[in-house]
């Protein structure tokens, strides 16, 4: 099952208790059916329960609705609708509207109180909306061929602090939620608390992740940075050596030179604490750059020389 359609069937198992909240639910429903006119209502989708819980809610409303199938090659088209005459009058007086209106749009006083505004949400989502599995990105949209009731539902969700944003697709209105927590709020908002908790899980998981590829990533540029540094040190002692140079040096230089030799992959950190008595960082970088000075002094003496020979 994909993280949409768990999500619906999570919604579609709340069950409002309150009058006012029961009737917004079946406002929402109505609001986000493919068809709400003076002809009735209809609703198609390809989830069962929610054409179940929408007859199950215009029946608390007293409203008498039917479910149909509808066989498809894509797989079964579930269908809910209220055409009935009697029940069709039923509906509009329920809403106060008279399905002869040139334009749809919310209407406060049927959205009363906190959960109201809640279970109204949740059924627009189930009717119309989707959300993207949170493997892939943070998006959850509600598509609807009704402007003023895009602008009005916009205004709701912004109301709420969900940060929605609106625009259109193939000529539909589509109000779309980004960023995980967003989309994580307003999925436990609707009561897909289950959807949302994943959603939490997994942001930390990413957060986790990406802290460590950060500190990888850190880790990696350290060791290079000190795999280079060694590299020029060695180089330079190495030609110290073979001039015969480096016992020349003062003891300090000397016994630098051979620690290095000895443990050419040690970070200098690290390296500080092969001496005894232990050296500073700071002092051992020092006797470090010395030998690299001193090998370049060395070599320009020589390109010099033998040039004024030739």
């Amino acid at each position: 099952m994909s993280f949409a359609s768990s999500a619906r069937e999570e919604i579609a198992q709340r069950s409002p208790t309150k009058e006012c909240c029961v009737r917004a639910a079946a406002y929402g429903i109505a609001c986000f059916a493919k068809y709400f006119d003076a002809r009735g209502l209809v609703l198609q989708t390809e989830q069962p329960h929610t054409v179940q819980l929408a007859q199950q809610l215009f029946a608390r409303c007293g409203i008498r609705g039917e479910i149909l199938e509808k066989p498809r090659a894509s797989g079964v088209l579930y269908e809910f609708n209220i055409r009935d005459t009697e029940q069709v009058a039923r509906l509009h007086e329920l809403f106060g509207t008279t399905g002869r209106e040139t334009s749809l749009q919310i209407d406060p006083g049927l959205i009363r109180c906190q959960t109201c505004v809640s279970a109204y949400i949740a059924m627009a989502f189930l009717c119309s909306g989707t959300v993207t599995d949170p493997q892939k990105e943070y998006n959850l949209e509600f598509l609807t061929s009704r402007t003023n009731l895009a602008r009005d539902f916009e205004a709701l969700l912004a109301e709420h602090e969900f940060a929605p944003h609106r625009t259109r697709r193939n000529g539909v209105n589509l109000i779309y939620v980004k960023t995980g927590a967003n989309v994580e709020r307003l999925l436990r908002f609707m009561g897909a608390a289950d959807a949302a908790t994943q959603i939490s899980v997994l942001k930390a998981f990413k957060q986790v992740r990406n802290q460590t590829n950060r500190q990888t990533n850190c880790d990696t540029a350290n060791l290079g940075k000190t795999a280079r540094a060694n590299a020029q040190t060695l180089k330079a002692i190495r030609y110290l050596q073979e001039q015969h140079a480096l016992e020349t040096l003062p003891e300090v230089l000397q016994q630098a030179a051979a620690k290095r030799l000895q443990y050419p992959d040690l970070s200098l950190t690290a390296l500080c604490g092969c001496f005894d008595p232990a050296v500073s960082k700071s002092g051992l970088s020092h006797r470090m750059k010395k030998l690299e000075a001193l090998a370049e002094n060395l070599r320009q003496r020589q390109q010099e020389g033998q040039e004024a020979v030739q």
